[in-house]
């Protein structure tokens, strides 16, 4: 099994330099190579890596500055473009703009990587034409290396070793399947009645990045305090980005472990999150609302949260399924009525036919475990274990009719 590991880069200030040349001619290459293929295609022809990688080695000896980062890194380059173009279609790669884009190379395996542990904290890396680079041991690597990739992030830079650590997927689970829920308020429910959910940032942090903002819009394109700004607002959306990271990974593992089957709805969340706005001559309804609420889909990470399970089941051998995702909200899970006027609420979710009563992000949740074929009966026994009860019980003191709200969010 393919894995990787992550360390952060203590490089020195000669080695920091070489990097950011290096980002540099791979960011030249990509996007001289992307206008060739574009070129092609205007054509009628197609351009893909050999005779790319061949022109590349001419232009080596034409200009010299190309002949400063190591080949490979260049031919990995090609290869990542090669693969995209053919993924997505050459029209729809995007351009690497200096401003935005993190610059980052690969070197691939073979005899050119070396790794030695210098340390408990601190471990080194002998890579082509960087020499011997350091790094924060935070874990054993655990595999045979099959390539490095340099990259930076937020200010700092790292390396990623994909390694082959020879752990075989479980052919056999002995878990219960469960019904995932994706919501805007609380990032994943479960049918057995559990909240995932945690804050990403800081009320201090959101002050403090409406500040930066509102310097970002007075500054002047280009200027040096323009980019100032601009690093100091990529160091609290990184470390957002970490905290969402971090979420979804305990989550899954937490998931994948415990259950034999997940179960998720397929939601193309590229699509839902889409912008309203329309064109000048149809312009869209509801943008600003449509707006707020890609935000809340975008910052729960529902697409981040499918991927890490996946990844996560890779080593429990847990089958992930994906059901369509319609009605699952509206359709009462013990009577099977299917009523808009049902979710009284974003929490409530009370049938009009029959009177069940439940969370509705629970009752949605074993209604997607129920799509997939694992029935939830009403005393909430999903065939596989003793049984559950349905609803969460009320604390003490606590009229049963309120039992239905949530009775607590983990990894808070």
């Amino acid at each position: 099994m393919l894995t990787g590991r992550r360390y952060r880069l203590g490089l020195t200030s000669e080695q920091a330099e070489m990097v950011e040349e290096f980002g540099g001619i791979c960011r030249s290459v990509w996007n001289t190579a992307l206008e060739q293929r574009r070129e092609y295609r205007r054509r009628g022809a197609w351009m893909n890596y050999v005779p790319q990688a061949a022109e590349l080695a001419d232009a080596k000896r034409e200009h010299e500055w190309l002949r400063a980062a190591p080949s490979h890194v260049l031919q990995q380059t090609l290869k990542d473009l090669d693969k995209a173009c053919r993924t997505h279609g050459t029209f729809k790669v995007r351009w690497r703009s200096k401003a935005r884009w993190n610059p980052s190379f690969r070197f691939p395996a073979g005899n050119l990587i070396t790794v030695e542990r210098l340390n408990r904290r601190w471990g080194r890396a002998k890579l082509p034409k960087l020499g011997w680079v350091a790094f924060r041991w935070t874990r054993p690597l655990g595999g045979e290396i099959r390539s490095a990739t340099v990259s930076r992030k937020t200010g700092h830079w790292y390396i990623s070793f994909l390694v082959e650590d020879g752990v075989v997927t479980p052919g056999h689970h002995a878990g219960t399947p469960v019904g995932i829920d994706r919501g805007v308020v609380v990032a994943a429910t479960t049918s057995t009645g559990c909240f995932h959910d945690r804050d990403f940032v800081t009320s201090g942090e959101k002050a403090r990045c409406r500040r930066l903002q509102r310097r970002l819009a007075r500054s002047e394109k280009g200027s040096a305090n323009r980019r100032r700004t601009l690093v100091a607002m990529n160091r609290i959306v990184g470390r957002i980005t970490d905290r969402r990271t971090d979420f979804t990974a305990w989550t899954a593992n937490r998931l994948a472990t415990r259950h034999s089957v997940v179960v998720l709805e397929d939601l193309r969340t590229k699509n839902m999150t889409a912008s309203a706005k329309g064109t000048q001559a149809e312009p869209g309804r509801n943008v600003r609302q449509k707006a707020g609420l890609n935000r809340a889909i975008l910052d729960k990470g529902w697409h981040r949260m499918e991927r890490a399970i996946r990844n996560a089941a890779r080593w429990t051998g847990t089958e992930v399924v994906l059901v369509n995702p319609a009605y699952t909200s509206q359709t009462c899970n013990r009577c099977g009525s299917v009523d808009a006027k049902n979710r009284k609420s974003q929490a409530v979710f009370v049938c009009t036919s029959c009177g069940h009563r439940d969370h509705a992000d629970v009752n949605a949740a074993k209604n997607i475990l129920s799509a997939a074929g694992h029935a939830v009966p009403a005393c909430g026994d999903l065939a596989v274990g003793r049984s559950v009860k349905q609803e969460p019980a009320a604390p003490r003191g606590v009229p049963r009719q309120l039992a239905f709200e949530p009775v607590g969010i983990s990894r808070l």
